[in-house]
């Protein structure tokens, strides 16, 4: 079932699929859509979302602020009452794992188990926050002057997404249309104000989270290894499930070792 829900004049694209207990909502990474998701499909209620200025031929976000944390939640707040989402086990990855996070943190009563596949709590270090900020700042002047094409080219090639070249032909070009046909504005606003150095910090707040956390990484992915091992230890109720030969989108590069880890939750 496809739905549209205008929240705050920002049309939503929603697709829920399935039944009954449990209830997932799935978010998903920078430059993608809800449909890099589809394929995770755990028992129960699926939710996938596009989330804000994402998803394909997005609408411009003319209130470039609402990307930041804060108000991205008040908005997905709002989107959960209206489909009366609760007790739901809430799925983000990378982009959308930083987004979940800052979701449960500031409203934990809607989540009953929390999924962050290569996600991570921010930047510590003032300096290398601003120092983010201002490399985010000029990506997204790049792709406001060179557009997505070039600005995808270039990203495709970041070490972070080597593994992705050992994908069929198909699953390559999936990814790279999904990522050439976003909105080259929101993509930049969405750097400018929830990029990891605009986002909040959330290190010295991750032992206040009661919330159940499943941390997800590929076995490949060292940097994002390190702080997935660093966060569980500040996590009070954690477990860590690490994906052989997998890199950073582990869920599209090995989907039944993710939609596994979910399941074991069940």
């Amino acid at each position: 079932m496809d739905k549209t829900a205008i929240i705050n004049d920002y049309p939503y694209h929603v697709r829920i699929v399935g039944e009954g207990k449990p209830t997932w909502v799935f978010f998903h990474g920078f430059m993608g859509s809800y449909a890099e998701f589809e394929q995770i499909a755990p028992q129960g209620t699926r939710v996938y979302i596009d989330l804000l200025g994402f998803g394909n031929q997005a609408p411009v976000v003319a209130d470039a602020p609402r990307f930041s944390a804060e108000n991205q939640v008040k908005d997905l707040v709002a989107l959960f009452d209206l489909f009366d989402l609760h007790d739901i086990r809430l799925v983000g990855y990378s982009m959308g794992a930083r987004l979940a996070l800052a979701f449960a943190m500031m409203q934990p009563a809607y989540v009953s188990h929390l999924y962050l596949e290569s996600g991570t709590a921010g930047l510590v270090d003032i300096d290398a926050r601003q120092a983010r900020v201002a490399a985010d700042a000029e990506k997204a002047q790049r792709i406001e002057t060179a557009g997505m094409a070039k600005f995808v080219a270039d990203w495709e090639q970041l070490p972070l997404f080597a593994s992705q070249q050992q994908l069929s032909l198909t699953q390559q070009q999936f990814m790279h249309e999904q990522r050439v046909n976003q909105t080259a504005a929101n993509v930049a606003n969405s750097l400018r104000y929830f990029g990891t150095g605009a986002m909040p910090n959330y290190w010295d707040d991750l032992a206040t989270l009661l919330v159940p956390v499943t941390l997800i990484t590929g076995e490949n992915d060292q940097k994002f290894d390190r702080l997935n091992a660093d966060m569980a230890t500040r996590l009070p109720n954690v477990r860590r499930v690490i994906v052989p030969g997998a890199g950073h989108n582990v869920h599209f590069e090995n989907g039944a070792a993710v939609v596994a880890a979910l399941q074991a939750e069940v």
